[in-house]
C-alpha cells in the first residue's frame, strides 16, 4: 500500500512539473527586403518597431530580416507567421528561395502583407494569389474613408463602421476571388482619376494550405503608432497565428528546383 502511494505521488509530481513547463512562444519573422534601385518606404523601421512591441505585449517572439539567402525548410519552420512589411519589387534572389517560401505556406505557415507587399514578386502568380492581388497604381497621399464591412475578425472588430484615415490608397489587380473582404475604400471620399468603384483594402483567406492576411494601409511612419491601425495589424497577425502549431513540412508538395534551374 505504501509503495502504491509513493508511486502515485511520483506520477502526480511528474504531471505537475510537466504542466509547469512553458511551451516555446510562437515566432514571427518580419521581412523587409526591397529590390535595389526601387522605391523604399521610410515607414519600415516604424513598422518593425511596432511589431516587436506587439510581440512583447502579446507573448510572441519577433525576428527581422531583409535577406532571403537563408530561406529554407529548416530556417522557416521556426516561424508561425512571416510578415512582409513594405517589401517591394523582387523579394527573392533565386528560385530555391521562392520555393522555400511556397513550401512554408503549404506546410501551414502563415503570411501577413502590409502596404507595398502587394508590389512584391509582381511576375509570380502564386504569390499574388497568396496575397490576394497585385499592386497596379495609387493616387497621391490623401484622406479617405474606409467602410468596415466585416467586424467578425480580430483586425476589424474594434474599428468604427466608417474609418477615416490618410494613406497612399492602393489599387490592386488580378484579385483572388476567394478572399474574404474585411474593409473597402469609399471611392467618393478621395480624388482620383482611376479608382472608380469601391474596392477592397483589407482581407483574409486560406491559400495553398496557409493563412493569409493583407492590409493596403501603412504608408507613413506615424501609421504604426496610431492606436487603431496598430490594433488592425496586430489583429491580422493574431488571426494568422491560428492554433499556433506552426508549419508541418509533411504537407509541403512543391519540390525544390534543380541546382542549375534559373530564376529569371
Amino acid at each position: 500500500m505504501k509503495k502504491f502511494f509513493l508511486i502515485n505521488c511520483l506520477f502526480m509530481l511528474l504531471a505537475f512539473s510537466n504542466s509547469c513547463i512553458k511551451k516555446d512562444p510562437p515566432g514571427i519573422l518580419v521581412f523587409t527586403k526591397n529590390q535595389p534601385g526601387g522605391y523604399i518606404h521610410d515607414c519600415i523601421p516604424a513598422s518593425v518597431d511596432a511589431i516587436m512591441k506587439m510581440g512583447r505585449e502579446n507573448g510572441f517572439l519577433v525576428d527581422t530580416t531583409s535577406v532571403t539567402t537563408s530561406f529554407s525548410d529548416e530556417y522557416l519552420e521556426k516561424y508561425h507567421v512571416v510578415v512582409f512589411s513594405n517589401t517591394n519589387n523582387r523579394a527573392f534572389d533565386d528560385l530555391r528561395e521562392r520555393m522555400a517560401f511556397q513550401r512554408y505556406i503549404q506546410a501551414g505557415g502563415a503570411f501577413v502583407g502590409i502596404h507595398s507587399a502587394a508590389g512584391s514578386e509582381r511576375d509570380w502568380e502564386w504569390f499574388s494569389q497568396l496575397l490576394g492581388g497585385r499592386f497596379e497604381w495609387h493616387p497621391p497621399l490623401q484622406p479617405a474613408v474606409i467602410d468596415v464591412v466585416d467586424k467578425n475578425h480580430p483586425s476589424t472588430e474594434f474599428l468604427p463602421d466608417r474609418w477615416e484615415r490618410t494613406d497612399e490608397w492602393y489599387l490592386l489587380k488580378n484579385m483572388n476571388p476567394d478572399i474574404h473582404v474585411l474593409a473597402t475604400l469609399d471611392s467618393s471620399t478621395y480624388d482620383s482619376e482611376r479608382m472608380g468603384a469601391d474596392y477592397p483594402t483589407a482581407w483574409y483567406h486560406v491559400y495553398d494550405g496557409g493563412r493569409s492576411f493583407y492590409t493596403a494601409g501603412g504608408h507613413r511612419p506615424e501609421d504604426y503608432s496610431d492606436p487603431l491601425f496598430y490594433r488592425h495589424i496586430l489583429g491580422g497577425i493574431l488571426w494568422a497565428l491560428g492554433d499556433k502549431k506552426g508549419p508541418d513540412y509533411r504537407k509541403a508538395r512543391t519540390a525544390y528546383p534543380a541546382e542549375n534551374e534559373k530564376y529569371e
